[in-house]
């Protein structure tokens, strides 16, 4: 077996190609980006010297082991996810006062866990938006959006945001992510009350002629599609229960994971063949965003591959020891990067510390608890701070955009609302939780 020591830094290339034409390409050839297939070709061709790189030096075991026991598990859950509230339509148009749109994105906040923050963005953006049709003022209203509902709302289950499913597949326990509790209860009560003073704001500048139609043009709440609840309420069971730790008889093998999957799957396919048509077209449901991640994660799952056995192996001189490095150090690269695999190469780093000394009191699925902390609150969090830094945030640009809402550039984003309203929330979440 080749020596991870040996990893040269030649061999980290393709991850950093990957994710930077993640980061620059949509930007710099948007017409490019704009197909699917062009970001496969992206993918394949940067997984390739990674692939080479890994055979010629004896390490397949590892690139089989994060295709197989990572990217699957990792599509079929966001997959299914997708499938199931692309079935669920709301419709109806209630009065875009503050308190409704606080309302709505607290509610968003509290789903995001239950059926992720992609199923909770995805289901939750079109009320959202048809709400504030009237308001002359709805920018503020949807970057709060990206901030709670795609991001700080995920924190209390490994359904609610990728890294964390990645996290849970490592061997953290389901209800420890229920320890989250504090941290996503101060974060997004706080998020909640800053939207809710700065709608009141906007609210008041309104004319008069805008709250008028907002109080008169009202329409009853109909949700369609509602045995999709059915469908999720078996995806969250499953991946609670459906484990080495609820079975550890039954899920003794390594290959006994795909049970999971399996079940995952299948009610996906129940999702599709029991919701009427109409509901999807309703949703403006289609494959297209599902394909990109796939596509994507596809290319960062092969391409992390040498980093992830770099880190394991040069953990001690990196200088990453403590709960805060580990905070600011991934949060940082998660919203730069991506909050995903920025979660499983931090992990992988904790356990290179473990390997060379490090010791803790109490540790969970290998690693220190306070580091476990540090590095799945702020993969959730940080993947707010910019468009990249979680899945769901272009999606939802992207659709606030198709409904004629002028959002923010990339980096205006950043200096408008990430730096001065997200990143104090989550120092201040760290200074008072960690």
């Amino acid at each position: 077996m080749h020596s991870t020591t040996d990893i040269p830094l030649f061999a980290l290339l393709p991850f950093v190609l990957m994710l930077g034409s993640i980061a620059v390409l949509p930007l710099a050839a948007t017409h490019f980006w704009e197909k699917n297939r062009n970001k496969l070709l992206i993918s394949v061709l940067l997984s390739m010297p990674a692939i080479f790189f890994l055979i010629a030096n004896h390490l397949t075991v590892a690139i089989v082991h994060s295709l197989v026991f990572d990217y699957v598990p990792f599509i079929t859950l966001l997959g299914a996810l997708f499938v199931i509230t692309g079935g669920i339509f709301v419709d109806g148009n209630i009065e875009a006062r503050p308190a409704v749109n606080t309302g709505i994105l607290a509610l968003g906040a509290v789903l995001a866990s239950v059926m992720g923050t992609t199923g909770a963005a995805m289901l939750l953006i079109r009320p959202l938006l048809h709400t504030n049709k009237g308001r002359q003022y709805r920018v503020h209203t949807i970057l709060f959006f990206i901030g709670i509902v795609a991001n700080c709302g995920g924190l209390l289950t490994p359904l609610g945001d990728p890294p964390l499913f990645m996290l849970y597949l490592r061997g953290v326990p389901f209800t420890w992510f229920f320890s989250l509790f504090p941290v996503w209860l101060f974060v997004n009560t706080l998020l909640l009350t800053i939207y809710f003073a700065v709608d009141s704001y906007y609210f008041r500048r309104e004319s008069d002629e805008v709250k008028l139609a907002e109080r008169t043009n009202i329409s009853p709440i109909r949700i369609k599609g509602r045995l999709n609840f059915l469908w999720l309420a078996g995806v969250v069971l499953a991946v609670a229960f459906l484990n080495k730790q609820t079975f550890p008889t039954l899920f003794a093998g390594e290959w006994a994971g795909f049970i999971r999957e399996a079940v995952i799957t299948l009610l996906a396919i129940f999702s599709l063949k029991t919701t009427p048509r109409m509901v999807r077209i309703s949703n403006s449901f289609t494959w297209e965003p599902i394909e990109e991640v796939a596509y994507l994660f596809l290319g960062i799952f092969v391409t992390m591959v040498p980093c992830i056995l770099y880190l394991e192996s040069n953990a001690q001189a990196l200088g990453v020891t403590t709960p805060l490095h580990f905070y600011f150090s991934a949060g940082g690269l998660s919203s730069m990067l991506d909050n995903t695999p920025t979660a499983v190469t931090f992990y992988s780093l904790a356990l290179g510390l473990v390997e060379q000394g490090l010791t803790s009191q109490h540790m969970v699925a290998g690693i220190p608890e306070r580091i476990l902390w540090a590095i799945a609150v702020s993969a959730v969090l940080f993947g707010s701070l910019t468009y990249i830094g979680n899945g769901p945030n272009f999606m939802i640009k992207a659709v606030a955009e198709h409904n004629n809402i002028k959002m923010p550039s990339f980096f205006r984003y950043i200096f408008v609302f990430a730096l001065p309203v997200l990143l104090p929330v989550f120092v201040l979440a760290v200074w008072l939780l960690l």
